[in-house]
């Protein structure tokens, strides 16, 4: 199977009872995919299928945890989300290992925040 090749930064579109497109982080080093808690409302993302014990910088934290399709690259993949408050971070997805293991390649030199198409719904 050839890898699909990512930046650090990628387009991404979510799929909830509407889609949105718009950039996410992607991130090698966190085991899960975190959305927003807003994003996820906005999406009307549900139902809360588990709660999950998080453990970031910060310590551990309980969330609760949404499945979704995301696509990037033209690849759908359905995966589960845990609900966070990104409203400070820049990106209100964040993408980890349980999508990265799908068969994407992360190449740190293609940027791609520069495509600011953020919240374009469709």
């Amino acid at each position: 199977m050839d890898k699909i090749v990512i930046g650090v930064i990628e387009k991404v579109k979510i799929k909830g009872k509407t889609t949105i497109e718009m950039l996410a982080k992607i991130d090698t080093g966190a085991q899960h995919n975190s959305i927003s808690m807003k994003l996820a409302s906005e999406l009307k993302l549900g139902p809360v299928v588990r709660t999950a014990i998080i453990k970031n910088a910060h310590g551990k934290a309980v969330r609760p945890v949404v499945k979704a399709v995301i696509e990037i690259k033209g690849e759908k993949i359905e995966s589960e989300f845990n609900l966070s408050n990104r409203e400070n971070m820049k990106y209100p997805i964040l993408i980890g290992m349980s999508v990265l293991k799908n068969g994407f390649l992360i190449d740190p030199s293609q940027d791609n925040s520069k495509d600011e198409t953020s919240n374009n719904k469709s």
